[in-house]
C-alpha cells in the first residue's frame, strides 16, 4: 500500500529522507551528478532560500511498506504568476521508482495542493530559480549532465504521461569541440564581429580576476533580467535571488569565460560560461565538507569541459550583428581556455534561427529535455 506524506520541513528526519532518496534511485547510474548538498538542503529551508520570501512550496514523499519510493515538490511561484499573468504551479524534484501507482499518487498530491491554492495548471520540471535547469531528460541518457542541468531515469517520461501530463515543449543542449569547429564559418563570424564592433562602437570586457568579476556582476544580472528574464515564461531575478546567483557565479567562475559587451559605458550583451566540475562533484557525492571543496577547486583548473550557460543581447540592440560578437567570444573562450569539450546548455527548440546558425558552426545537439503540463482537473486513478 502506498502512503503519501507532506514533508514538514522542520522535521530533520523527513527532510533527510527527501534528500537521500535520489542516491538510491541513481546508485547504478554512472552519468548522474548529485546536487551540491548545501544547495539541495537550502531548497527545503524556508528561512534561507530566497524563493520563500515571495512564494510557497510543498514537498511530498511516497512510502511503500515503510520505505520511500518516490518524491515530488510543487511550487506556487507568485512572482512568476504575477509577471506572466498566469495561475500556474510548477513541479520539481520529481524522483520515483518505476511504478505507475506511485507516480500517480505523487502527481495527484501535487495537483491537489496547487488546486487548493487557486491555481489551474501545472507544468515542469521547473525549479525555484533559473539556475535550477528545466525539463525532463528524454534524449541523451548516455551523457553526463552539465552542472545544474537535470538528469533522470529513462522511464520517467512514461510515468508522467501515465499520470496525465503531456509534453509541452523541448529544450536542447549542444556539443562543441575545437576539433569539430567549422573554421570557415567562424572566420566569417569573426570578421562580422569586428565590423559590428567598429560600426556600433561595441567593446568586449574580459576579466582576469574574481575581484573585477564581482564588480561586474550587477551589470550582468541587469542584462540577464532585461535580455532573458523578461521573455514570456521566464521571470526576472529578485534582488535576493540575484545575490545567490552572484555568489554561485563567483564561486565556480573562471573570470576569463564571462564576457560583457558594452556600447560606450552601457552594458548591452553578455556571455556566461563556467568550467564544468560535475565529474568532481560525482567523486565527492555533492559534499563540500570536510575536503570536497578542495577537489572542486582543483577541478576548476583541470577540467577540459566548459559549460556555455547563457548569452543575450539587450532588446534595444538586437538585429545589428550583436549575436556574431557573442559567437566569436564563445569560440575564443573555448580555444583560449584550452578546453576540449563545450556543452551549450538548454536552448529553446523554438529558437530555430539560432539552432541553424549553431549547426553551421559545427555544434551537434545531443541532449533533449521536455517540459510536461497538466490541467488541474480531475484526479488520475
Amino acid at each position: 500500500m502506498i502512503r503519501i506524506i507532506e514533508v514538514d520541513t522542520t522535521d530533520r528526519a523527513r527532510v533527510r529522507q527527501f534528500l537521500d532518496f535520489p542516491f538510491r534511485i541513481y546508485r547504478d547510474i554512472p552519468q548522474w551528478v548529485p546536487p551540491l548538498a548545501g544547495d539541495a538542503a537550502r531548497q527545503l529551508d524556508r528561512t534561507r532560500h530566497p524563493f520563500f520570501r515571495h512564494s510557497d512550496a510543498a514537498f511530498f514523499l511516497a512510502y511503500r511498506d515503510g520505505d520511500v519510493c518516490g518524491r515530488i515538490c510543487v511550487l506556487d511561484n507568485r512572482h512568476y504568476n504575477a509577471f506572466n499573468a498566469s495561475r500556474t504551479a510548477h513541479f520539481f524534484l520529481f524522483e520515483c521508482e518505476d511504478d505507475f501507482a506511485t507516480s500517480r499518487r505523487l502527481s495527484d498530491a501535487a495537483c491537489q495542493w496547487a488546486r487548493r491554492r487557486g491555481l489551474d495548471f501545472i507544468e515542469g520540471p521547473k525549479g525555484m530559480t533559473a539556475l535550477d535547469g528545466l525539463g525532463l531528460l528524454v534524449e541523451g541518457f548516455a551523457h553526463r549532465p552539465a552542472l545544474g542541468v537535470p538528469y533522470n531515469r529513462d522511464y520517467y517520461p512514461k510515468l508522467l504521461e501515465d499520470a496525465g501530463f503531456i509534453g509541452k515543449g523541448d529544450i536542447v543542449s549542444g556539443y562543441l569541440s575545437p576539433r569539430t569547429l567549422n573554421p570557415a564559418a567562424f572566420e566569417q563570424i569573426d570578421r562580422v564581429a569586428e565590423r559590428v564592433k567598429a560600426r556600433r562602437g561595441l567593446r568586449v570586457a574580459r576579466f582576469t580576476s574574481r575581484r573585477a568579476l564581482r564588480r561586474a556582476v550587477p551589470a550582468l544580472l541587469d542584462l540577464y533580467n532585461g535580455a532573458l528574464g523578461r521573455a514570456a515564461g521566464n521571470v526576472p531575478f529578485t534582488p535576493d535571488e540575484a545575490k545567490v546567483m552572484a555568489d554561485q557565479i563567483i564561486w565556480f567562475a573562471d573570470p576569463r569565460l564571462i564576457k560583457l559587451v558594452y556600447r560606450v559605458n552601457e552594458p548591452v550583451g553578455f556571455l556566461l560560461a563556467y568550467p564544468d566540475i560535475s565529474e568532481a562533484i560525482q567523486r565527492v557525492r555533492g559534499r563540500l565538507w570536510p575536503v570536497g571543496w578542495l577537489a572542486l577547486w582543483r577541478a576548476r583548473k583541470s577540467t577540459r569541459w566548459v559549460n556555455i550557460n547563457g548569452m543575450g543581447i539587450a532588446e534595444a540592440h538586437r538585429g545589428g550583428g550583436g549575436t556574431a560578437v557573442l559567437f566569436s567570444e564563445m569560440r575564443r573562450s573555448i580555444v583560449e581556455g584550452g578546453y576540449e569539450h563545450a556543452d551549450l546548455v538548454q536552448i529553446g527548440i523554438e529558437n530555430l534561427p539560432m539552432q541553424r546558425e549553431m549547426r553551421d558552426l559545427g555544434i551537434t545537439f545531443y541532449k533533449t529535455h521536455r517540459m510536461y503540463a497538466r490541467a488541474l482537473g480531475s484526479t488520475v486513478t
